[in-house]
């Protein structure tokens, strides 16, 4: 918790002191309370080993100053951990804009110091106008960018909606990454919180997040506190989508007009034997004999003078 004084209202006045919470009161309570907890146990477990081990190197005196030495020197780095642990938190959700604005900050430096100021405008106007320009690396930017304003978003609502546990600490969100309909966060779950209080205000935390819908499902067999949340901006299934096969067919040449029918449904039934005509074979017509050739008519047998001999034959 910070506080301020400003000496006078605008126009004159008497001042009064202004107050900027970073950190709640409880939650700074229940840090101070871990870190001696974690300060108390941390330095009787390491001074007990380190004794222990110390005395069968040196004189059990110097071996007992060295044990509560190092128990004292790393009880006092793991409380002050567990006391900055809220901060470290803050910093964590800040991350990505922290580390962005020192890469503008440290660059424009050193293109300050390298450069003249045409080069440094050149250099500034390609980084800007080439993510502008093209469209994949522009919807690309757009999409990471709403995946650190949810992590934001869900951050505000879990304080606002979520009861939080003893301690007051909420939900640890993760990190994000673009689908194709929103985004997907995953977060981590913390004593005193189950996947049934956030499902109860899963409209709460669509309307927090700028969203239509949002999904919270397990996202581990083994752990329950580890979950992920699907925000849906959009419906990537109702689009009406053109069917590339239409174009591959040259209409000129079935003689057909270029017109799109609607697509039918064919109702198709089941198939039962029984039910199926059997085809019985059809007699073929006989083909006719063929016809004898009568034979050639033998001779007449004569003799030289013309009398017929064939009866004597």
């Amino acid at each position: 918790m910070l506080s301020k004084s400003n000496p006078g209202r605008l126009f004159g006045g008497r001042g009064k002191g202004a107050t900027v919470t970073v950190i709640e009161d409880r939650v700074h309570r229940s840090s101070v309370r871990n870190a001696k907890l974690a300060f108390i146990l941390t330095a009787v477990i390491v001074a007990v080993l380190a004794i222990t081990v110390a005395s069968s190197y040196m004189h059990p005196v110097l071996g007992l100053l060295l044990g509560l030495f190092l128990g004292a020197a790393v009880g006092a780095l793991v409380g002050a951990v567990v006391l900055i642990w809220p901060v470290l938190r803050v910093i964590w959700w800040w991350t990505t804009e922290i580390s962005l604005a020192i890469g503008v900050v440290y660059g424009w430096v050193a293109l300050a110091t390298h450069t003249s100021l045409v080069v440094r405008l050149a250099v500034v106007a390609v980084l800007l106008g080439v993510p502008a320009a093209v469209g994949p690396i522009r919807r690309r930017i757009v999409a990471v960018a709403w995946c650190v304003i949810v992590r934001h978003r869900l951050r505000v609502c879990f304080a606002q909606f979520i009861i939080a546990n003893r301690s007051g600490s909420l939900p640890l969100i993760l990190w994000a990454r673009p689908t194709p309909v929103g985004e997907r966060v995953w977060i981590y779950l913390r004593p005193g919180l189950s996947a049934k209080d956030l499902e109860a205000r899963l409209d709460k935390m669509a309307v927090a997040c700028w969203a239509s819908t949002v999904t919270v499902e397990r996202a581990s067999t083994t752990n329950a506190a580890y979950l992920r949340v699907d925000i849906k901006r959009r419906q990537v299934l109702t689009a009406t989508v053109g069917s590339p096969l239409v174009d591959m067919v040259d209409p000129d040449d079935l003689g057909i007009p270029r017109t799109r029918r609607p697509a039918t449904t064919a109702t198709v039934g089941g198939l039962d034997l029984p039910d199926v005509p059997a085809d019985t074979p059809t007699a073929s017509a006989p083909r006719p004999s063929p016809r004898p050739h009568p034979a050639p008519a033998a001779a007449a047998a004569t003799r030289a003078d013309g009398e017929d001999i064939s009866d004597w034959i």
